[in-house]
């Protein structure tokens, strides 16, 4: 339980539609941690007694939602370097992961969460093993995620007993549980390719029943689903013959779609992850965001994991979609400054089938992010026209700017510092962690 505080500040970004600039606004926040006011000072309710009232310089703006991550490789971050995603999985990865105890996700994802909150990720949809030990890291540290426990089908990792265990979790915990509603359980099979026909089938029909959310690796790679495709025409027309589609389904990458896939996605109501910065390093292609907008395909922002991009760090990727956008298309308005804070807050929300983060308006989650004005990226200040305003914010600023965060009303970082975890113990727990996890590095000299 929070204290009902009212935010101002000369600029507040609701992340409405339109990405609107209120200035001068207010964000009410009540006790329980949801908003139930977000416009002009002026227009606002009369506070209640007792209410915390923070004035503050700067922009008010949602909490960013990062729609793919594997936010616990914090440990393998650098690991394998320059390869191709196949090779990198196999050969560097896997076998990493093959050591990796409970308690070196735990710190893997401590730290990552704290990375991401320093940059206003408040959301994040993680696939990943260890589900308990992401669960325990994220409630101390106090940031949401979607928790999407990771199954394959592999010698010792039968598929059947993974699904039953994420089935057990839902029904003993819930879809949703934790302070604010912190954690959401979904069902995580990594990829088409790495399971069978019928564990899509069942992985669907579990996941139905439930109503929870499934995560899945799409066509991230030309050559990884070649055989798929000569079998059922595509990867996603695969996930739609197994009935994926027929609940919430969260297609990360999505690189190598056909304009069949895209219309199957519009039509089904499947969300993307567009992970830019990832898909770039590792060569696998660049995303077809520009058919999947006009399609009205919901497309968020993701970071991938920390050994693939190699930061938590969303406004890059609102940077890099942009570039990658403009140039693909020659056109300066491919994807403008709203369009890319639209994909990192609200559309990202609209991706995970959730419709109460990413946005600030009565009746969603209050988590919210304080972005300064005091650095060199807003010489100008604030007065500025609106589309000077979020230039500055998004190809200026970014995550420099981040000074506080808010989780369902509780302030999790204050001037850039959490206040529940030492960053610098976190650190401290990784790097027992990589001595585990990659025993064969030579330890540094210096």
């Amino acid at each position: 339980m929070t204290l009902a505080r009212r935010l101002q500040a000369p600029v507040v970004l609701p992340a409405d539609p339109q990405f609107s600039v209120i200035r001068d606004g207010a964000v009410d926040v009540t006790a329980e941690g949801r908003i139930s006011y977000c416009g002009p000072l002026a227009g606002a309710p009369a506070a209640p007694p007792g209410t915390l009232v923070e004035r503050l310089t700067g922009i008010l703006m949602p909490g960013l939602v990062n729609t793919h991550a594997h936010s616990a490789m914090t440990p393998l971050r650098g690991a394998g370097g320059d390869r191709p995603l196949i090779p990198w999985l196999h050969e560097v990865i896997w076998p990493a992961e093959a050591r990796m105890r409970p308690q070196d996700a735990h710190a893997g994802m401590l730290l990552g969460s704290l990375e991401m909150l320093q940059h206003g990720i408040t959301t994040s949809a993680e696939m990943y093993m260890h589900g308990e030990s992401v669960v325990e890291a994220t409630l101390a540290v106090g940031n949401r995620i979607l928790m999407a426990p990771a199954y394959f089908d592999r010698p010792g990792e039968g598929w059947r007993e993974a699904l039953a265990a994420v089935e057990r979790w839902i029904d003993s915990d819930g879809l949703r549980f934790g302070p604010g509603d912190r954690i959401e359980l979904c069902y995580g099979p990594h990829s088409a390719y790495s399971l069978p026909l019928d564990a899509l089938v069942a992985t669907a029909e579990s996941a139905a029943s439930r109503g929870a959310l499934v995560h899945i690796h799409v066509a991230e790679t030309e050559a990884e689903d070649q055989s798929l495709r000569a079998a059922y025409g595509s990867v996603p027309q695969l996930l739609a013959d197994a009935g994926l589609m027929d609940g919430r389904l969260l297609a990360a990458h999505a690189v190598h779609l056909s304009g069949h896939d895209i219309r199957l996605f519009a039509d089904y109501g499947v969300g993307v992850a567009h992970c830019p910065g990832s898909n770039a390093k590792l060569a696998s292609g660049t995303a077809q965001l520009a058919a999947l907008r006009a399609a009205s395909v919901p497309v968020g922002l993701g970071t991938d994991g920390p050994a693939s991009n190699d930061d938590l760090d969303l406004w890059e990727e609102m940077r890099l979609a942009m570039m990658f956008a403009r140039t693909s298309a020659r056109n300066p308005l491919a994807l403008t400054g709203r369009d890319a804070l639209l994909m990192a807050t609200r559309l990202g929300s609209i991706a995970l089938g959730r419709h109460d983060i990413g946005r600030l308006e009565a009746g969603a989650w209050a988590d919210v992010v304080h972005v300064g004005v005091d650095g060199p990226y807003f010489a100008a200040g604030t007065d500025v026209a609106d589309e000077h305003l979020l230039s500055n914010l998004v190809w200026g600023a970014g995550s420099r700017g981040v000074q506080d965060v808010w989780v369902a009303g509780e302030k999790v970082v204050a001037r850039k510092q959490s206040l529940r975890v030492d960053p610098a113990e976190a650190q401290r727990a990784v790097g027992r962690a990589v001595t585990h996890m990659l025993p064969g590095e030579p330890a540094s000299k210096t």
